[in-house]
């Protein structure tokens, strides 16, 4: 195992060694893990660069030829959709002089071209194919240079339901032995069905002062239900939810999912009467939070701003075609409301928690073995990440372009 360095290296190795006890007897992350900015800093790559992370949707790709610049944790990314309608990731940066190449989602309808020296990659491979003037005027090369070892540096991607993972490290097991857990789980609603929402029902952002882990803790229970989403409580008690606790996702599901008669929607089809009447709320590691209803399907990716900040990228998706049109407008605009209603709700106390960790009176708390049990498998994953080499770490354990 390699090592690792902390804030406080004696101190983090056993804290961490408490988180993953059994829940009854497990303390939570401690506090700087919240707050400092050099553990944040670590997290970039003791953590989120050797999984796989989102970093955005299909559904900001519009097009074919449509390019879109997204600075993850300081590293300037580049999602495309290739003229073959493929989806692809590069590191956001030419070659030559290293120039960030695209600064605004566009249309990119040849070659991607740097604005410094014109140099000129193609989009469905990366390929340098343009070095105007590089061994003197109005000569393109030089002896020695051979592009084919200068072009774009690929991400290793994955895409799943709209959502595009990247394995910035390229260490990471296969992403479909990843995701294939979560799939067999919900093998019943079939997600090649889904469709972005688009301008009405689609899509919100919501920018929130806390630490990243703490949305995914606050996802991952249904504890405080009764306290924080008092309406939704009222036709979806606690008492109707139970747990959902797996080494790579954990979460909440409920046995009361009723769909709003005002805003009816197309459904999946062939579920059974249980799986109609219920839905299920699952964080997936690290950044990811997802629900499945028998008539829509959410998805919100987390955007860590430092330490103390997170935006966080809801998408919602209907089943079908129709769902999507003209026809079922108002039905996703009231789905959206419903939902930004409860998400908001949350802002207030994982902002409170957030603030709590700066007290020298609590450093991680604790965990009830029948309530927090999908919390506290969050908490151990993120304690195995930061001390194990559970990830397939690369040998030198940094950031790299693929291959």
């Amino acid at each position: 195992m390699q090592t690792r360095s902390f804030d406080q290296p004696g101190a983090d190795e056993a804290a961490l060694a408490r988180v993953k006890q059994d829940t009854a007897a497990a303390s939570g992350l401690p506090n700087h893990m919240y707050t400092s900015e050099a553990h944040f800093r670590h997290e970039t790559e003791a953590l989120f660069a050797r999984s796989w992370t989102c970093i955005g949707t299909g559904a900001s790709l519009p097009r074919k030829g449509y390019a879109r610049p997204v600075d993850f944790l300081g590293v300037p990314l580049l999602m495309v959709r290739d003229h073959d309608g493929a989806i692809q990731v590069y590191h956001n940066v030419c070659s030559h002089r290293g120039v960030k190449l695209v600064t605004a989602p566009k249309r990119v309808k040849g070659r991607l071209r740097c604005p410094y020296h014109s140099f000129c990659y193609e989009l469905n491979t990366g390929r340098l194919t343009a070095t105007p003037h590089f061994g003197g005027q109005n000569l393109d090369s030089c002896g020695g240079f051979d592009p084919v070892h200068h072009g774009l540096r690929a991400v290793r991607t994955a895409v799943w339901a709209d959502m595009v993972f990247v394995n910035l490290a390229g260490n990471a097991p296969p992403f479909a032995e990843r995701i294939r857990p979560l799939e067999e789980r919900w093998a019943a609603f079939d997600l090649s069905r889904i469709r972005h929402g688009g301008e009405v029902g689609g899509a919100m952002d919501f920018d929130v002062g806390t630490n990243w882990k703490l949305a995914v803790e606050n996802y991952c229970e249904s504890y405080h239900l009764p306290w924080v989403h008092p309406g939704l409580n009222s036709y979806s008690k606690l008492a109707d939810h139970y747990n959902i606790a797996e080494a790579s996702f954990a979460g909440q599901g409920t046995t009361v999912y009723a769909p709003s008669d005002d805003a009816p929607l197309p459904e999946f089809p062939d579920l059974t009467p249980e799986q109609k009447q219920g839905a299920e709320y699952v964080a997936l590691f690290p950044n990811v939070l997802l629900g499945v209803q028998a008539d829509h399907f959410f998805s919100i990716w987390l955007e860590p701003q430092g330490p103390a900040r997170t935006i966080e990228h809801l998408n919602l998706y209907y089943v079908g075609d129709a769902a999507a049109g003209d026809g079922y407008v108002e039905s996703r605009r009231r789905t959206i409301e419903r939902w930004q209603e409860v998400f908001v709700e949350d802002v207030d106390v994982v902002e409170r928690m957030q603030a709590g960790r700066h007290s020298p009176a609590f450093n991680g708390g604790f965990f009830s073995p029948v309530q927090d049990t999908g919390n506290h498998a969050f908490h151990r994953w993120v304690a195995r990440a930061l001390t194990e080499d559970i990830l397939d770490a690369a040998p030198e354990g940094r950031m790299q372009a693929a291959e």
